[in-house]
């Protein structure tokens, strides 16, 4: 009986990435799970980055987010980097520019893999290097009237 390895659904797919986008317009999280669906994948992986009413101690209203041109263009090298070193089975990313609100979707990523472990350690590793490598800033809007970019 040959390793369970050598099944082609234990290796990464050839073409993983299926969305990566930026849009002003709200996310979808079912969008997201139908993109890297696989019925070679074991694990499937989501992330879902929202609008928080808070930050360093300071009550949010609302927030807006504005990005370079080449922003997607930066999603998509971090994901075709995160996809050589996983096997990955299927890859979305959807960011969210414009103004948000609290409890918005501002991001949304997902990865399947054979395993969860791989997908787990995948989805984490996307997130991250999205969220330090992407040139996207977040511009918020506080209760007590103060304003501040972040990332910038």
């Amino acid at each position: 009986m040959a390793s369970t390895n050598d099944h082609p659904g234990e290796q990464a797919a050839q073409d993983p990435i299926k969305l990566i986008a930026i849009r002003d317009a709200p996310l979808s999280v079912d969008e997201i799970f139908r993109a890297v669906g696989d019925d070679a994948a074991g694990g499937t992986a989501l992330f879902v980055g929202t609008v928080r009413n808070h930050d360093g101690g300071t009550d949010v209203d609302a927030l807006g987010y504005a990005c370079h041109p080449s922003a997607e263009d930066e999603m998509r090298r971090i994901a075709e980097k995160v996809a050589a070193e996983y096997p990955v089975r299927a890859l979305a990313a959807v960011h969210r520019v414009g103004d948000l609100r609290v409890g918005d979707l501002a991001v949304v990523v997902g990865v399947s893999c054979p395993h969860r472990g791989e997908a787990f350690e995948a989805c984490r590793k996307l997130i991250d290097d999205l969220k330090h490598e992407v040139p996207i800033w977040k511009h918020q809007k506080f209760s007590d009237g103060t304003e501040e970019w972040v990332g910038v």
